[in-house]
């Protein structure tokens, strides 16, 4: 049974835990603005020198997420935490793809990902070793479509996804994130390597995990709560973030059960 901290907060439950695994969009910020409340745990959790990290799906390095929550006002203690879908990506590249050639999907803001072997980019799709999906064109981010027609004849090479996430929201918009492009190419019969949450590879990499009590929060049962479950974490449920809706309509239980993941925990917002 899940249970609702809507009332007691993060406070009651924080003192059995020594690491947090911490969702950024749609936790601590939508996109656009910071949530204040959830900065409050944040800060709250450095007076405790409670462990943290602020674990991303963002398909860049996190110098440029940082730089992104800079301008939204986040302090840079707060910052200093964050790890992202990207940063194990490159360091799996670095190792493993060396020099080999990459057609890039997604948009031009994703660059930094790749700066480090921007030679090995190439602008063919028939001249290149494997596909390096970090989102959508920024003139085709509504047409999975086209994906289907780019990519069906070319299914013999592999694709490196940095962002497992389907869909985010951007304020009030909902957008196509870079594992909606991967699922097309997966259906078509495509191999994909994903980097991020759910997989295991993102948190290892994030931080010394060995032996500790762990807690994961975050908006998105698909990736922050089944990466939870994966790992025997236990899990915090923002419900008013990218499954409000769902729940509202057909409440918490019912929507878990339909994405196979188990809550410990819920909260509207996080709140300390």
């Amino acid at each position: 049974m899940t249970k609702n901290l809507d009332q007691d907060g993060l406070s009651s439950i924080s003192q059995y835990y020594s690491l947090f695994y911490i969702d950024l969009w749609g936790v601590v910020h939508n996109g656009i603005s910071l949530h204040k409340e959830a900065v409050k745990v944040l800060n709250e959790l450095q007076k405790s020198n409670k462990e943290y990290v602020l674990l991303t799906n963002a398909p860049r390095p996190s110098k440029a997420v940082k730089a992104f929550l800079e301008k939204m006002g986040l302090d840079e203690n707060i910052r200093n935490h964050v790890f992202t879908s990207g940063d194990a990506a490159l360091n799996y590249l670095k190792n493993n793809f060396s020099s080999q050639k990459f057609y890039h999907i997604g948009p031009p803001r994703d660059f930094d990902l790749f700066k480090v072997f921007e030679k090995d980019k190439s602008e063919n799709l028939d001249n290149c070793d494997y596909f390096l999906c970090t989102g959508l064109f920024d003139e085709y981010d509504q047409d999975l479509n086209y994906y289907k027609s780019l990519l069906e004849k070319k299914i013999t090479k592999k694709m490196i996804c940095t962002n497992p996430d389907l869909i985010v929201d951007r304020g009030n918009k909902r957008e196509f994130c870079a594992g909606s492009v991967a699922m097309v190419f997966e259906k078509m019969g495509g191999e994909v390597i994903y980097f991020g949450k759910p997989y295991p590879e993102v948190y290892n990499q994030s931080i010394n995990n060995k032996n500790k009590k762990v807690l994961c929060i975050g908006d998105n049962l698909n990736t922050d709560i089944k990466g939870a479950n994966l790992l025997n974490y236990d899990s915090l449920l923002i419900s008013n973030g990218l499954h409000k809706n769902e729940i509202e309509k057909n409440g918490l239980d019912k929507i878990s059960k339909s994405y196979e993941a188990i809550c410990n925990f819920t909260q509207t917002e996080l709140k300390w």
